[in-house]
């Protein structure tokens, strides 16, 4: 009977569900907000800073939000994805975008690695005798 409470008891433990928020945490009305918004002081005031800028073409403002599903042994999944794109030219917003679930897709990974060109393969052996010499003794600040 004490077994059987035991693999119960991890078998309950091992399928909680969790929900955690990655990301801005968007207004409800997000999209009335930003369409306001006229100059990248005020867009930093209302959602603040953004996680990242493009560096080639237009400068664009890009700002995340999903909440990570985890149910027990299952894979981790992603529901309510928001993306706020604003386009920044100057001290100015010229024009805002939100994109929802819906108008994100899917992007799958590949399997495998990525071969790097002219890469020496090293079995674990040869690691270990090639850092020989390589590092110095703790403390002497090299």
């Amino acid at each position: 009977m004490k077994k059987l409470f035991v693999v119960f008891a991890l078998v309950l433990t091992a399928c909680t569900f969790q929900t955690k928020h990655r990301g801005y945490v968007f207004p409800e009305d997000l999209e009335s907000q930003v369409a306001n918004i006229k100059t990248t002081a005020q867009l930093q005031d209302e959602i603040g800073d953004p996680q990242t800028r493009t560096i080639y073409g237009d400068e664009v403002w890009v700002y995340y939000s999903a909440d990570e599903n985890m149910h027990g042994p299952f894979p981790i999944t992603y529901d309510n994805k928001t993306v706020l794109l604003a386009w920044v030219k100057g001290g100015k917003v010229l024009k805002t975008q939100v994109l929802h679930d819906d108008d994100l897709k899917d992007v799958k990974l590949a399997d495998g690695e990525t071969e790097i060109p002219a890469a020496i393969e090293l079995n674990a052996l040869e690691e270990l005798f090639n850092n020989i010499g390589r590092f110095s003794p703790a403390g002497l600040g090299q």
